[in-house]
């Protein structure tokens, strides 16, 4: 039975990935601060602060002493920020960052290097319509709009895990591990219960996406159906941002 590590494991979108990959029949070595309390004989619960190098290795090893040998990693684990870019903090700018981007490369880093040791594995982490379209608010109309939308920490954040990604790809493809990410739109889940009613409206789908979406997109990706897809970012948005 595969392992799959999975970061963020307590939030919507992670809880939902833990829960279909579940299902795809993974072993889920569940990774986060506090325990999400999932109950699944499938799951086990590591707390791990991914931002440092020490307790993301030392969890690694933990897991796979006993788990058995890592075959999946899914970056979950993300803030979220809102409000003006020229209010923005050098605090809050750091705090986005840190947890985002270093949360992402580091478990990449740690895991990615026993993948490409053993010549098995892929990776597909979380990035972000906000990191390709310059958010969702349109201050120009209503400068309110940014402070209930992700702003330009967000974004910057997400679009360094789309950079990270495809770096990734390339480096690892050689040596059997493909990567990937996840770019979801606006999705229902405690990050997005002030999401302005005039931005969902801009969705050509007419609505919010689901975790479940978002997770079910991670599964296919992590599964031998996308043996040759590596390096690519994928929309999951509805239709609000196309390329």
């Amino acid at each position: 039975m595969s392992v799959a590590v999975v970061t963020g494991a307590g939030g919507a979108i992670g809880r939902a990935v833990c829960r279909h990959l579940a299902a795809e029949g993974y072993k889920i070595a569940a990774l986060d601060l506090l325990d999400p309390g999932e109950q699944d004989t499938r799951m086990r619960f590591f707390s791990c602060d991914v931002t440092m190098r020490d307790a993301v290795s030392n969890v690694v090893e933990e897991v796979e002493a006993q788990m058995g040998p890592i075959s999946a990693l899914v970056n979950v684990a993300g803030v979220v920020s809102k409000g003006s870019a020229l209010d923005l903090s050098v605090t809050e700018f750091e705090r986005v960052m840190r947890i985002n981007v270093l949360g992402t490369l580091l478990p990449c880093q740690v895991i990615g290097q026993l993948m490409a040791e053993r010549r098995q594995g892929a990776i597909v982490n979380i990035g972000s319509v906000v990191g390709k379209n310059g958010g969702n608010a349109r201050p120009w109309l209503d400068p309110s709009e940014q402070n209930n939308a992700g702003n330009v920490a967000y974004g910057m954040s997400k679009s360094a895990v789309h950079t990270l990604t495809l770096f990734l790809a390339k480096e690892l493809a050689g040596r059997g591990v493909r990567v990937n990410a996840v770019a979801p739109g606006p999705i229902a889940t405690d990050m997005t219960t002030t999401f302005p009613d005039n931005l969902r409206a801009l969705i050509p789908l007419g609505r919010m996406g689901r975790a479940d979406e978002v997770a079910a997109a991670v599964g296919f990706l992590l599964s031998d159906k996308a043996g040759f897809i590596c390096g690519e970012i994928l929309d999951i948005n509805g239709a609000l941002w196309c390329d």
